[in-house]
């Protein structure tokens, strides 16, 4: 494979660690950037059916285009799938509406998305709720750790044998995140019945 090939193929490094780095304020990240790996399991090993990265463009969120890149496949009814991204950024409201929609309308899919950083529109707090309703549609939420980030930096970025380096506080960060989107997918009861408890002592 020449170089020319890799870097049109694999993600560049300076990219991967600017999009991705999981930093508290992220600011000037305009863009969201999708890792993702596609598996058939229709046997007891799964076959990798395709991989690489994606990212928004002419303003049409990574996430729908993705949906229109599975949807060209043509799936088929009698097979399960297994899809897992690698997320910049947690799915909007709206993008995490598509999802669970179209979650709900192939059930023989998996979808597991693993995000570096949570999202929230600053106009409207929604996201939170979108995050839940993707949960409720069957899709598994969790937080980038160190081991997501090693895996990713030698599945889809042109590492060249260069081992991943962390940077200054990505796992505080990452704990931090995963506390986060923790309470977010507490059911809103469970959150009520606390809050209620809180009162009750005191708190």
């Amino acid at each position: 494979m020449t170089q020319k090939t890799m870097d049109s193929v694999f993600m560049k490094q300076k990219k991967f660690i600017y999009h991705y780095r999981n930093l508290r304020w992220a600011f000037g990240r305009h863009e969201t950037y999708l890792c993702y790996i596609v598996k058939r399991r229709d046997s007891p090993t799964s076959d990798s059916l395709d991989f690489g990265f994606l990212r928004n463009r002419s303003g049409c969120h990574v996430e729908v285009l993705f949906l229109r890149y599975m949807s060209a496949w043509q799936i088929d009814p009698r097979l399960s799938y297994s899809v897992t991204w690698f997320c910049s950024w947690s799915p909007c409201f709206g993008c995490a509406l598509h999802l669970a929609q179209f979650l709900s309308e192939h059930p023989n899919l998996r979808l597991r998305i693993f995000a570096a950083r949570l999202y929230f529109c600053e106009d409207k707090n929604s996201e939170p709720e979108g995050l839940r309703r993707l949960k409720a549609a069957g899709a598994h939420i969790a937080v980038m750790t160190f081991k997501d980030y090693f895996y990713c930096w030698h599945t889809f970025v042109a590492s060249r044998d260069r081992a991943f380096k962390a940077w200054e506080g990505l796992n505080a960060n990452s704990i931090r995140l995963a506390r986060q989107l923790r309470r977010i997918l507490q059911p809103v009861d469970e959150i009520d019945d606390l809050r209620d408890a809180f009162k009750l002592l005191g708190f």
